[in-house]
């Protein structure tokens, strides 16, 4: 009896525990729900939290989106027989493709063969006139602006071209009083080159030799050389003042044609690499003022390819010297947009190209490559257009984050900011800096 006693004992006390067990499951599974519960609502919060998220960063990409439209004018050149234009309509398609509007005044590029119409099919709008061109907050040249183009420069605007201040004070005035952002081509630099120069610098060099040539032609008041001579008959000799870009490629034209070549350099290395390029085709020399005084006199064709990036060309022929040239001789000087290497030597245009003083023909086109608007507007918006890119879609804060960029920097904000260009115009610099104290 006491084994069976035990027995329902032992059973009703399993039966409790089963109970209990069930019990504690059951507020186990309650509290579980409750967790899910919570955990769901904690979803939701979260994923209203992403969707306000998601909502407020479209807010601030169309915000962005609208900030970094560009306006950008194209205004046609007006320096005598200047066919180039600032952007191609290549170009100004892959600005329009990022969103940008580009006004492009009339016939701007049709001496570049581009008309109208191809500029229309690559999304900019023409416009009118000067004034509508000019009238953007980024504005793309070639050329440095002329006097009846100061009035058009404005505030708050960025002008990217060629500017040449160095040997232009009446420009450097008015671009330091207009409180314009001025960017200048020639003086970009990248790792110790300047990549925006470059293109117009090798066809300069290479139309250097090609006018030369012309212009020793009899009829052109030259002494009537060949350059390249022929069997029986000496060649003409080609001296050049410089080994940079310029003079190099202007002694591969010569060299090309047949003519006896001679290149100065003061850079020793300069002349290792020059050497390594020509052989004994070229006669190479370091460039000492009594090596020069020697050379010039028997020149047929004297070519400056000097260039300090931002400052004037140092004068290395003088007018005594130029007098002890043949009558008939030719000078080109490339460097003459930096006020000339040739003291005899000022600018001219193409439509006037050449004078005669003391018996020698000089030509000094400081836009030489207008003359080969086709080949070189393409050849120099291939370099631009990145620059282009870069300012339009982040606008003055561009010289933030490319340093190359930066390097070209001129004028900004009633400033003068180059350091190359404040040491030829000190008191511009001091008189911008008191600007900046007031």
């Amino acid at each position: 009896m006491r084994n069976e006693e035990w027995e329902r004992w032992g059973d009703q006390e399993g039966g409790l525990r089963e109970k209990q067990q069930r019990t504690t499951n059951n507020e186990q599974l309650t509290t579980n729900n409750e967790q899910r519960t919570t955990n769901n609502e904690q979803r939701t919060t979260n994923n209203e939290q992403r969707t306000t998220n998601n909502e407020q960063r479209t807010t601030n990409n169309e915000q962005l989106t609208k900030e970094l439209i560009m306006q950008i004018g194209v205004p046609k050149e007006i320096k005598d027989q200047e066919f180039r234009v600032g952007l191609s309509p290549n170009s100004v398609r892959v600005l329009t493709d990022r969103g940008h509007d580009v006004f492009v005044e009339t016939s701007a590029g049709v001496g570049s063969g581009f008309s109208d119409r191809d500029y229309q099919l690559a999304g900019a709008s023409i416009v009118a006139d000067a004034q509508a061109a000019w009238d953007r907050e980024l504005v793309i040249k070639v050329k440095e602006p002329l006097k009846s183009e100061y009035q058009l420069i404005k505030s708050e605007q960025i002008l990217f071209t060629y500017l040449h201040l160095a040997a232009n004070k009446t420009l450097t005035e008015r671009l330091i009083d207009s409180g314009v952002t001025a960017i200048a081509y020639e003086t970009v630099e990248r790792d110790r080159t300047l990549p925006l120069l470059m293109p117009m610098s090798v066809i300069a060099g290479r139309l250097s030799v090609q006018f030369g040539a012309r212009f020793l032609e009899r009829q052109q008041g030259g002494r009537g050389v060949l350059l390249g001579g022929i069997p029986g008959v000496a060649p003409g000799q080609v001296t050049i003042l410089g080994g940079g870009v310029v003079g190099t490629e202007a002694a591969k034209i010569a060299v090309g044609m047949g003519a006896k070549v001679q290149i100065f350099e003061i850079n020793v290395e300069r002349l290792s690499y020059l050497e390594s390029l020509f052989g004994s085709r070229v006669e190479l020399l370091y460039s000492t003022a009594g090596a020069i005084e020697t050379a010039v006199p028997n020149a047929d064709l004297l070519i400056g390819a000097v260039l300090i990036p931002g400052k004037n060309a140092p004068t290395l022929v003088n007018r005594s010297l130029v007098a002890k040239m043949r009558p008939g001789s030719v000078i080109v000087d490339v460097a003459v947009d930096q006020g000339g290497c040739i003291e005899t030597l000022h600018p001219t245009s193409h439509s006037q190209p050449t004078y005669v003083e003391s018996g020698v023909v000089h030509y000094g086109v400081p836009n030489m490559p207008g003359a080969v608007p086709w080949t070189a507007t393409q050849a120099l918006n291939n370099s631009t257009l990145p620059y282009v890119i870069k300012l339009a879609d982040l606008g003055i804060e561009a010289l933030d984050t490319d340093p190359a960029l930066a390097m070209g920097l001129n004028v900004n904000q009633h400033q003068l900011v180059h350091p190359v260009v404040k040491q030829v115009f000190p008191d511009l610099a001091a008189r911008t800096a008191e600007f900046s104290l007031a």
